[in-house]
């Protein structure tokens, strides 16, 4: 019997439910949403049609010609063009193959996942064992779009679009490992050390995703397709039933890739060491990856799968998963596109100009990023002609970056370049719909920038700044019009971070702020509406935790069991090495006026950071000084060692702490500075914290951003005397 695995999008019609009765398929729901996998089970089950993959066996003697949904019945209600659209594909495909009629019969499944809007793929399938295939047999899989790239797998042949792009196996960085024999097959189909980066290093760089011609580089694919997609998937099918040797050679070269036992000894050393390297390897998801990628080395697959399937059973009743189901499904998936305060984007007023206060680096940023997006000028503005020429060279040599990277053709480069101008003269920004300021972080420095503006701009001109820390209504205050005003906190990479905090004063009104939420959508960015107070949520929450490890460390406390305390909450990077890229005095002067604000019981000021700035120092580990002061400031210093000159500027007292003692110490403090923000309604819920925290700084979605893990490990009632969320829920 030869399958053929054929993957066609359709877009289903609201409303239609799937009723599998006696199907292999039971939805395990565990905390925030379901996992939906097939399971031995007798019970009937309604299933939504997020992305409904059929199964469909292909048989050419004996037996049914096509068979569909093992079990007594289908019932389809509310969407029967989706169902006449699936025999129309099944009778396309079985007539160009030789099948004079569809039969439904005994051998298929049905896999569903979520949050996707298209019914994805009609597939054939030999039969199931558990979450896996319980044979190998030939397949091709033919799609253009990525999203069942471990269904693919199974198929012995992969047919791909030029123009598909997003694939990838990111189950690690949402807790689990790939499925369907995915982390045996990806290394045994493309050789072991390309998989380390599929598998491993992808997930952990922020989720990074392949193209078409670089999966099919990899020899995750076998062919890439210019034309029908379909047609050249049974191109391809009928070759290989025919025993064409020409596509056989043509195959197999493609697929010959080393997975001798030296490739197997480099690729093994390179997880070894991106574990090390990686905050997070003592995290469920990259145990189990780490150990069923070393036994994929000399396991069968029947045996590798029985492996994945038990370590799948441990991961979804993990706390980990949990918290990162809340944090990707509930937060990014969810309440990122339907934020709390957004007035509608009805009362949005049309953006058809940008002015940006200063040409500096975060100008410049700002600026690609408005003209990128919104296809409208931009104009920048500043003090005089050579800063104004550094700016405008800034912007050109990134447009440049990008053209050479391949990200726009030279062509868009140009276009987008001519987009963005720059002047000394404010009198550009008399027809600006918005104008932002970019300045030095400074409130006498701003007020003066919005008392300028206030004479040049017209009525209707929306006016923005850009603080990370000050009070925006402080900065009203000097306006005719304070109503205009608000915050568009952008954080740092601009072009990266998918966070702006939308800043509302009680004098900002409804149609402000609905325009500063209709740009972070065209941006590409998620607005998160935050009152104003002082370094709103983002900076406040990570300044009181690198607060607490700079003043445990100035307490007495060792410096590498300070800067590691945390490393069980597998941050994207230490306190110290945070410190460092934020800069010191950036860190020091958000520190202060946080402790104008709340006092420094809570925010105390460093003594120490202050001697390091006064010195001119820019990191307290050698590893972290900044390039073009390495060869002064560390002085021959490496690694996690802090330089003599820099230790000798240190005071430190007699009462340090261990490292569980401070962990528990800053989830304490966490817990504390959370629910006071949460009191004086800072954001609307903790779920708004969370989604600050995970956009605004990339905390990891393990920690559902942050508070469903003060929930867990007990600082919030500790601390609060109650939980954030509901415990069945949290």
């Amino acid at each position: 019997m030869t399958e053929f695995l054929l993957a066609v999008p359709r877009r289903p019609r609201r409303g239609l439910t799937l009723d599998l009765t006696r199907s292999r398929l039971r939805a395990v729901a565990d905390g925030y949403a379901p996992f939906v996998g097939p399971v031995y089970d007798q019970e009937p089950v309604i299933v939504e049609p997020s992305v409904t993959t059929v199964a469909l066996v292909f048989q050419r003697t004996g037996g049914p010609a096509l068979a569909a949904a093992e079990g007594d019945r289908w019932a389809v209600t509310g969407g029967h063009p989706v169902w006449d659209e699936l025999i129309r594909n099944v009778r396309r495909v079985g007539s160009r193959l030789g099948y004079d009629r569809p039969v439904w019969g005994q051998y298929a499944a049905v896999m569903v996942e979520r949050h996707v809007d298209r019914v994805t793929a009609w597939a054939t399938v030999p039969a199931f064992d558990g979450l896996y295939w319980a044979q190998d047999s030939e397949h091709v899989y033919v799609s253009n779009r990525p999203l069942l790239v471990a269904l693919a797998l199974a198929a012995g042949h992969r047919v791909v679009a030029a123009d598909a792009k997003g694939f990838g196996l990111p189950e690690v960085r949402l807790g689990l490992i790939p499925g369907w024999s995915g982390v045996w097959r990806v290394p045994h189909l493309i050789g072991p050390e390309a998989a380390v980066d599929v598998v491993l290093k992808n997930p952990l760089d922020d989720n990074r995703m392949l193209d078409a011609r670089a999966a099919h580089g990899l020899g995750l694919m076998d062919r890439i397709v210019e034309g029908d997609l379909l047609d050249a998937g049974l191109e391809l099918a009928a070759a290989l039933v025919a025993g064409d040797e020409s596509v056989a050679a043509e195959l197999a070269a493609h697929r010959d890739r080393d997975v001798s036992d030296a490739a197997w000894d480099r690729a093994l050393a390179a997880l070894e060491r991106l574990q090390a390297a990686r905050p997070g390897r003592h995290l469920p998801a990259r145990r189990h990856l780490e150990a069923l990628f070393t036994g994929a080395r000399t396991r069968t697959r029947a045996e590798s799968a029985q492996a994945e399937a038990d370590a799948l059973g441990t991961l979804l009743h993990s706390p980990e998963f949990r918290r990162t189901v809340y944090a990707f499904l509930g937060l990014v998936q969810g309440r990122a596109k339907r934020p709390a305060g957004d007035p509608g984007r009805e009362l949005a007023r049309e953006v058809r100009k940008v002015g940006i206060v200063g040409a500096g680096l975060m100008a410049g940023q700002l600026a690609l990023v408005f003209a990128r997006h919104l296809r409208v000028p931009v104009v920048m503005t500043d003090v005089d002609a050579e800063r104004v020429e550094r700016g405008l060279a800034g912007v050109r040599a990134q447009v440049e970056k990008m053209v050479s990277r391949g990200r726009l053709s030279a062509e868009d480069g140009e276009a987008l370049a001519g987009l963005i101008t720059a002047d000394t003269d404010k009198a550009v920004y008399a027809d600006a719909d918005i104008v932002i300021e970019a300045v030095f972080e400074e409130l006498e420095v701003k007020r003066t920038v919005f008392r300028e503006l206030e004479g040049i701009v017209r009525e209707d001109a929306i006016l923005m700044t850009n603080t990370s820390s000050l009070s925006v209504a402080a900065m009203a205050e000097v306006l005719e019009h304070p109503e205009r005003l608000v915050g568009f906190h952008f954080f740092n990479p601009v072009a990266v971070m998918p966070l702006v905090e939308i800043v509302r004063t009680e004098a900002t009104t409804d149609e402000v702020v609905a325009t500063a939420f209709e740009l972070t959508r065209r941006l590409r960015k998620t607005g998160v509406l935050v009152h104003d107070a002082t370094a709103f949520v983002v900076n406040r929450v990570l300044l009181r935790m690198m607060g607490e490890v700079q003043n445990s460390f100035d307490e007495g406390t060792d410096a590498h069991e300070a800067d590691h305390a945390l490393d069980p909450l597998a941050l994207p990077m230490t306190p110290f090495t945070l410190l460092a890229m934020v800069g010191i005095p950036v860190a020091q002067h958000v520190s202060e006026s946080l402790s104008a604000s709340f006092g420094a019981e809570r925010f105390p000021v460093s003594a120490n950071l202050q001697r390091l700035i006064d010195a001119g120092k820019t990191a307290i580990w050698a590893k972290d000084v900044r390039p073009d002061r390495r060869d002064e400031e560390a002085a021959g210093a490496t690694g996690e060692q802090i330089p003599e000159a820099t230790a000798a500027l240190l005071e430190q007292g007699s009462t340090p702490q261990t490292s569980e003692e401070l962990l528990r110490r800053v989830e304490d403090a966490l817990a504390e500075e959370i629910g006071l923000l949460l009191d004086e309604r800072v954001v609307a819920a903790p779920e708004d914290v969370d989604l600050c925290m995970i956009l605004g700084a990339n905390w990891p979605l393990h920690l559902g951003g942050i508070t469903p893990y003060l929930d867990d490990c007990g600082a919030a009632e500790r601390v609060n005397g109650r939980r954030f969320h509901p415990a069945a829920q949290a």
